[in-house]
């Protein structure tokens, strides 16, 4: 290979990186964001905390069954004799609004100084959605043996987001 070869060969290199590069929809001295990526993306919360290890604690000497994970997602399914089951997920990228918006007649409470909403379940029970940051939250479910209706499903959600809360990230 002579020199005006080798030095063609590099010229025309050049030229279909400089046409590439032309081919992007940035233009030069005009900022703009980076893409998001998943490294850039926002840390999870619950990191460290697996929702059926958090629920068997919580359950612990009550007669729930050790807690099952049906899903991908962090989170867990207990049953008992008596009780249709409860349930906790720990969400690190819907909040409360989320909640809010998804579910009829959301009631405001307060979980050991902590923002939740309380709303029942179509099919029966009671969700209670408790605040750990503005994009996350942990949802406690609860579903009884005695009926769709039954009031106690929330008296009992609520006494279980109250044993969860202290387990829950303090994020601000």
């Amino acid at each position: 290979m002579t020199i005006n070869s080798r030095v063609r060969e590099a010229v025309a290199l050049t030229a279909i990186v400089f046409a590439a590069a032309a081919c992007t929809a940035t233009v030069a001295g005009t900022a703009s964001p980076a893409p998001e990526t998943s490294s850039q993306q926002r840390p999870d919360v619950f990191a460290g905390l697996n929702a059926c290890r958090v629920l068997d604690q919580l359950n612990a000497g009550q007669g729930y069954q050790p807690g099952e994970n049906k899903t991908r997602r962090n989170e867990c399914d207990a049953t008992k004799p008596g009780v249709k089951g409860n349930a906790l997920a720990l969400d690190p990228v819907q909040g409360l609004d989320e909640f809010a918006a998804r579910n009829k007649g959301v009631v405001d409470l307060t979980i050991n100084g902590r923002r939740a909403m309380q709303a029942d379940i179509p099919t029966g029970g009671c969700a209670i959605a408790v605040e750990v940051g503005e994009h996350a939250r942990a949802l406690v479910l609860m579903t009884l043996a005695t009926g769709p209706d039954d009031p106690q499903a929330c008296v009992d959600a609520k006494a279980l987001a109250e044993r969860l809360e202290p387990l829950l990230p303090k994020v601000r």
